[in-house]
């Protein structure tokens, strides 16, 4: 059993992180939905991609280029995604990598 003290050294939190976190992502992961709560208490969805034990959100823009993209180029198999600002302001760009 450990101590208090050594769970603490080795807690890792549940924070969900962005897909935009990730170098390369195979359009071969699985999607999952989940739920969660703003800061006022109203449900929302989102869906979730999972990489090494870790959840990365996967905003609908990112799928919403991601179609495009596969329209374009049916056999892409990696791509990374960046990330600029922040909060409601914070725009995606899928960029295709093989």
């Amino acid at each position: 059993m450990a101590t208090l003290g050594e769970e603490a050294k080795n807690y890792e939190s549940q924070q969900t992180k962005n897909i935009a976190d990730l170098e390369v992502v195979s359009t071969d992961l699985s999607v999952e939905d989940r739920e969660g709560t703003d800061k006022e208490g109203k449900a929302f969805k989102y869906k979730v991609i999972t990489v090494n034990n870790f959840e990365y959100r996967v905003p609908a823009s990112v799928l919403n280029s991601l179609k495009a993209i596969l329209k374009e180029n049916p056999s892409l198999k990696t791509f990374k995604v960046t990330k600029s600002g922040t909060g409601l302001n914070t725009e995606y760009t899928v960029i295709p990598l093989a």
